[in-house]
């Protein structure tokens, strides 16, 4: 017997996450009901992947369900925001329960560590794609903005860069795969979101993003927002050694463009640093000065040998790349 659209709702989303205080009315009317809290504003975000240009065909359907959260909570985590909320959209090449059991698995694990509701969503047929939203809360004069970024301030980056996309390459390439691979793929296929981090980073400080589309471009919004440069250090890249053999060789591309990294570059007055680093270690949750803002246009690269250029390679644009 052929599987509807309403069978998959009631089947793989109806309760597939545990259940919140501040939802009136979820899944099943037209439209959610939902209570935000007095006091703070309603942080959103949405993203979709599409097979074939976000994530390979034939990707791992529990992995997927993770990365599609997780990139929704990544933008809240840089906004300093607590999760609350998603709804998710759906196109199915057909209706495989065996694929949505394993997606709705890496979902629903991930919503769970942050107490994400699933309210609603859409389901219909087509080329594969998926779409999540997610909603937050955060108080309006905490919440982490882009165009706080001021003149002097150090710059931060949180966990490590460029492994992703030196497995997507790996992976593109078909060749033997060398011993670290498995750990570079699980950066690309489960990245975990700097919710922690975030919290931390309200009211210490001044701007933040996540990197999503390589460093380089991502903190060039930064720097266009706040109508500042910025000046980074190529050798205090927090890398791990497989990207950290490929800088020395001198390809800097997955450490600077490589993008799917989903870590956090974020700025701070000079007089607070101590104080971030004092929390951030207490937290456990490890950063690294890479540069500082400065009253310039741009963004100088420095490399280890002390040569200062300007020119950088472009991060992933989707009507570019």
């Amino acid at each position: 017997m052929p599987v509807s659209e309403f069978d998959l709702i009631r089947q793989f989303f109806s309760r597939a996450t545990a259940a919140r205080a501040d939802v009136l009315l979820g899944i099943g009317d037209d439209c959610a009901l939902l209570q935000p809290p007095s006091g703070r504003v309603l942080a959103v975000s949405m993203d979709t992947l599409v097979e074939g240009r976000h994530f390979l065909p034939g990707s791992d359907p529990v992995a997927l369900g993770h990365k599609a959260l997780a990139v929704n909570l990544s933008d809240l985590a840089a906004m300093g925001a607590e999760p609350a909320w998603a709804t998710l959209a759906l196109t199915l090449p057909g209706a495989d329960t065996v694929w949505l059991a394993g997606f709705m698995d890496g979902f629903a694990a991930l919503a769970a560590e942050y107490a994400v509701q699933l309210v609603g969503g859409d389901t219909t047929r087509g080329p594969l794609c998926i779409t999540v939203q997610v909603h937050g809360f955060v108080d309006p004069d905490k919440a982490l903005r882009r165009s706080g970024g001021r003149a002097g301030d150090r710059l931060f980056l949180s966990g490590q860069i460029g492994d992703a996309s030196l497995a997507l390459a790996m992976l593109q390439r078909g060749a033997v795969f060398p011993p670290e691979f498995d750990s570079l793929r699980r950066r690309l296929d489960r990245p975990e979101p700097r919710i922690a981090l975030g919290r931390l980073l309200r009211g210490r400080a001044h701007a933040a993003i996540d990197v999503s589309d390589g460093l380089v471009a991502d903190l060039g919004h930064v720097c266009a927002a706040s109508g500042l440069g910025a000046v980074i250090e190529l050798g205090r890249l927090p890398v791990s050694a497989a990207v950290g053999e490929q800088c020395v060789r001198g390809n800097w591309q997955y450490a600077l463009a490589g993008g799917d990294d989903y870590e956090l570059v974020f700025s701070v007055e000079p007089a607070q640093v101590d104080a971030l680093l004092g929390v951030c270690a207490d937290a456990s949750q490890p950063i690294q000065e890479i540069g500082r803002l400065v009253d310039d246009s741009g963004i100088a690269l420095v490399y280890p040998d002390g040569r200062v250029s300007k020119e950088t390679p472009f991060g992933f644009d989707h009507f570019r790349t």
